[in-house]
Parts: structure tokens; sequence; C-alpha cells
């Protein structure tokens, strides 16, 4: 930027400072993964691959050793019997609220939404009853009257041509 002023009565222009362009969003990488994309795919990978070592090593630790397998076994199986009795409880819960959603609605929300209906009805009647009944005859006067403002300003016109 220039120093020159902008009126000769005032001292040179003040200095904006430069603004850096702003991106954005970061530049992908050639592949189309940004960096932590990357980082979060091989954390993942690492981990599938410690999880899958560590599911081999213990099949291979239970076959070598059947009296801890039968225990695991039986470990098991009483979480799988926890676990069906939590869904069930869970699936019960989700059934009364759906109940009770389906009540709230027949019972609650249908007379709301009727009563909504008929007063909107009842304001577009009320409406229109106005648009015909007192807007029509205002809208008719005023026409009347600009008609008969105009009929008295022409007269008053050609009454001024003749007394000259």
């Amino acid at each position: 930027m220039t120093n020159a002023p902008t009126h000769p009565d005032e001292g040179p222009a003040p200095e904006r400072p430069a603004v850096p362009p702003v991106e954005p969003f970061p530049a992908p990488e050639p592949e189309g993964l940004t960096p932590r994309q990357r980082a979060t795919l091989i954390v993942t990978a690492i981990l599938g691959l410690l999880i899958l070592v560590g599911l081999i090593a213990g099949a291979v630790f239970l076959v070598q050793h059947p009296t801890q397998a039968a225990a695991v076994r039986d470990v098991f199986i009483i979480l799988m019997a926890l676990m069906m009795v939590f869904i069930g409880v869970a699936l019960a819960v989700v059934a009364v609220q759906i109940a009770l959603l389906t009540n709230l609605l027949r019972n609650e929300l249908k007379p709301i939404l009727e009563a909504t209906q008929e007063t909107v009805r009842t304001v577009r009647g009320t409406a229109v009853f106005l648009s015909e009944n007192v807007a029509e005859p205002v809208i008719k006067l005023n026409a009347y009257v600009a008609g008969l403002s105009k009929i008295v300003d022409t007269f008053n016109q050609l009454g001024g041509i003749f007394r000259r």
C-alpha cells in the first residue's frame, strides 16, 4: 500500500496489516489420506493384529490345558446367560416405552391436533368474512372517493380555463 494522502488535509493513509490466505481444509496427500487418517489406520491395524495374535495364543493354551478350557467355557456360558437376561430386560423396557408413546400419540396429541385444525378453519373463515364485509367495501369506498376527487379536480381545472 502507498502512504499517499487520501485527502489534501489528511496525513498519510494508515497501513493495513497483510492477512495471510487461509486454506479452508488441509490438502490431502497424494494417496488421498490425511496424516491423521493414516495414523488412525495404522493404530487400528496394529490393534487388530494384537487381538488376533492374543486369540490364537489363547486357543493354543486352551487346547493344551483342557481343565482350564472347561473353566473358561463355563465362565463364557455364565456371561452369555447374563447378557441374555440383560437383553431381555432391555427389550421389555423398549416395549413398554413404545406402548407409552403410542398411548401419548393416540390420547393426547390427536385431540390437540384436531383442536388446532378447528382453530385454523375458524381463523380462515374469519379472514374470509372480514375480507368480504370490511375490506372490499372500504376499497370500493376509497375507489369512489378517488374518482370523485378526480372529477372535482377536473371541474376545477375546466372552471379555471373559462375564467381566463
